[in-house]
């Protein structure tokens, strides 16, 4: 949600950068962040096309079982489905293009040039980036309506206000295009036994249902039950943690055909210990995210709790969103919790891998989840292309080298929570972090950065005392 520029190095390259006490490093948004240059440029010897690299046991087709249908599972499926492999995708909702309402998360998603470069690699990209919008700044809205633009790079770069369900709805499109694919709606893992190449599922029937496979993905959120399964084996190693902070979205509707704010922007409204955001929509609307303590949520109990709030804190939007608007839709839904999670590895031997929310969950500060997630299937297919679809040597090397740079950004996006809840800048000491821009303007000791390395203890202070105190040891 605070993206970078144009050109990105990996995060774990960025962490390291900064152990080694280089001077002056930036991060952008181009380059690869997880390691893709070390995948030896697979695609550029490799054949065209998958199917003409495939060994002749790979013609039998291979049988990939994809649990959960969301933004990465079905990206993946269209990776695995062009490499002539049969692929079953189980999404335990129902078919969200024929839903009466989607239900899940809804925070839209800024797309950047990582999660194009997957998109382009399945023939998509043209096509939802003329869905987007583009965000050239930050938009900055003081408490006293005065209105600040920070841009992210040059006129030329930006990143996309892009619609979750929209574009998880031309994923969806995309994978029923491939013969070799079946997508299986309401159906819910039950029971996943890797080694054994066996799923349970239950669809509507209501009768469970064995499914043997030869590879199991497991694409299914960062509450997944695939993860779940592994987590019983010996040496897989799992944390999480939920951040104090909750999140609600609102609307601001379009004003007289148009934007009611300029379209080109991430607007924020930062206020201490909480801070609101509005994404453009391609219907001329804003969708509005508050972000706050749950313990303040649970102080407004009535519409005019609600709107007295506002008028204290973010008075330039209540006219935007609208007194009984505003009233209404904020007790539609309760704040909904933002967890982090990190595991490894992200594989087991030749029989299953994690992808995306369900090998790395990360709070959405640094605008960076699903774009990793994306990154994921690209960094995957590129390393089926370097060992010839060879699961056995393909997953060992995707969690090598996938989890050193998805721990990296799982940590910036925890120091950016704690960036932007602090007014949108925040120093430390001789590292500066503004946007999303990181910058080591000269040598640092080894002690800060030990701090840094401990986002986990910024949230647990956070909790305690309701702030963060910049006043380190080598703040001075």
């Amino acid at each position: 949600m605070l993206p970078l520029s144009s050109r990105e190095i990996s995060p774990a390259q960025t962490m390291l950068l900064a152990h080694k006490c280089w001077a002056l490093v930036s991060i952008k948004t181009g380059a690869s962040f997880c390691g893709r240059d070390r995948v030896l440029h697979c695609r550029s010897y490799n054949c065209e096309n998958h199917s003409a690299g495939m060994d002749s046991s790979d013609i039998q087709r291979k049988r990939v079982a994809v649990i959960g249908g969301g933004l990465v599972g079905s990206l993946n499926a269209c990776f695995l489905a062009k490499r002539n492999f049969q692929v079953d995708v189980y999404e335990a909702r129902e078919d969200i293009r024929v839903a009466k309402s989607a239900r899940g998360r809804s925070i839209n998603l800024a797309l950047s040039y990582r999660g194009r470069q997957a998109l382009k690699a399945i023939g998509l990209e043209d096509q939802i980036v003329s869905q987007g919008i583009p965000m050239r700044a930050r938009m900055i809205h003081s408490l006293s309506g005065k209105k600040t633009a920070i841009p992210y790079g040059t006129k030329s770069q930006y990143i996309l206000s892009i619609s979750r369900e929209n574009l998880n709805k031309d994923l969806l499109n995309a994978v029923e295009k491939y013969p070799n694919v079946r997508m299986h709606f309401g159906h819910r893992l039950l029971k996943c036994s890797p080694e054994e190449g066996v799923i349970t599922v239950l669809g509507s029937d209501k009768i469970p249902k064995d499914v043997t496979c030869d590879l199991i993905v497991g694409c299914d959120g960062a509450y997944s039950t695939v993860r779940s399964h592994l987590m019983k084996k010996p040496r897989f190693d799992y944390s999480q943690r939920y951040i104090p902070h909750g999140y609600m979205e609102l609307t601001i509707p379009p004003k007289n055909g148009g934007y009611a704010m300029e379209p080109n922007y991430l607007h924020i409204w930062p206020r201490d210990t909480f801070m609101m955001i509005a994404l453009p929509n391609t219907n001329k609307s804003f969708t509005c995210t508050l972000f706050m303590p749950f313990e303040e949520f649970e102080k407004l109990l009535t519409s005019r709790d609600v709107l007295d709030f506002f008028h204290k804190y973010f008075p330039d939007s209540v006219p935007l969103i609208g007194e009984q608007a505003l009233a209404q839709d904020f007790f539609l839904l309760p704040a909904q919790a933002m967890i982090s999670v990190k595991c490894s590895s992200f594989h087991l031997k030749s029989h299953c891998v994690l992808m995306g929310d369900a090998a790395h969950a990360i709070v959405p500060f640094f605008g960076q989840g699903m774009n990793a997630g994306f990154e994921d299937c690209l960094v995957f297919d590129e390393l089926m292309d370097k060992f010839h679809n060879d699961l056995s040597m393909c997953l060992p090397e995707f969690s090598r080298f996938r989890i050193p740079d998805d721990h990296a950004i799982s940590d910036l996006s925890m120091y950016n929570y704690i960036e932007v809840i602090n007014k949108g800048v925040f120093f430390f000491g001789t590292l500066i972090a503004i946007s999303s821009a990181y910058l080591l303007i000269r040598y640092t000791s080894l002690r800060p950065l030990d701090y840094l390395r401990r986002p986990w203890d910024w949230v647990t202070n956070f909790h305690n005392t309701g702030y963060v105190s910049l006043q380190t040891p080598w703040s001075h």
